[in-house]
């Protein structure tokens, strides 16, 4: 091999070596691990639907919010505290609440609702995707205090706990127990 033909290869090897690492880096998002997004929604108070007369203020739901169900975040791939509340609404709707959520950023993270059981340790990682679950939404931050409205089709007490999946890796970043309150 002749020197032109050795520095042709060598600027060919560069190129694809620097696609390599942009590829990396687009698909790994290493820079997520040190951003923080933090959000601090207030729980929601939607109003009671209007009663016809006074025998139905009897059947009426509580006029604020009440928790049903939660549970408090353990680790998995990543360091993951703060709990996780199902909450019925004043209009009857439920939402998903995360308080005080800590855990690393990351590509693609969403919150889960799956009906596989909390496990410590690495056999609890990749369990949430194994039978049903239902991908509520994109996480909004990796801290804070978070909202997500349940679809009304959902029956949110078929599901057993709540996981901070990364969809990207197929792996919990935390998951949560929920137990009714």
């Amino acid at each position: 091999m002749g020197r032109v033909a050795k520095k042709r290869w060598w600027a060919g090897a560069a190129v694809v070596a620097a696609a390599a690492v942009a590829a990396g880096l687009v698909w790994f998002e290493p820079w997520a691990l040190v951003v923080d997004e933090s959000v601090h929604d207030a729980l929601p108070s939607a109003s009671a639907p209007a009663t016809p007369g006074p025998s139905a203020a009897v059947d009426a739901p509580p006029a604020g919010p009440v928790t049903l169900a939660q549970g408090s975040f353990i680790s998995h791939e990543h360091e993951t505290k703060g709990t996780v509340k199902i909450v019925r609404l004043a209009d009857g709707s439920h939402t998903l609440r995360l308080e005080g959520l800590d855990t690393s950023n990351g590509p693609d993270l969403r919150v889960w609702l799956s009906d596989a059981p909390v496990k410590d340790g690495i056999a609890g990682w990749r369990v949430f995707d194994d039978g049903k679950y239902e991908n509520l939404a994109k996480l909004k931050g990796n801290k804070g205090d978070q909202n997500y409205p349940l679809p009304a089709d959902v029956d949110w007490s078929a599901y057993k706990s709540v996981s901070i999946w990364c969809d990207r890796f197929d792996v919990s970043f935390g998951a949560a127990t929920l137990a009714r309150a």
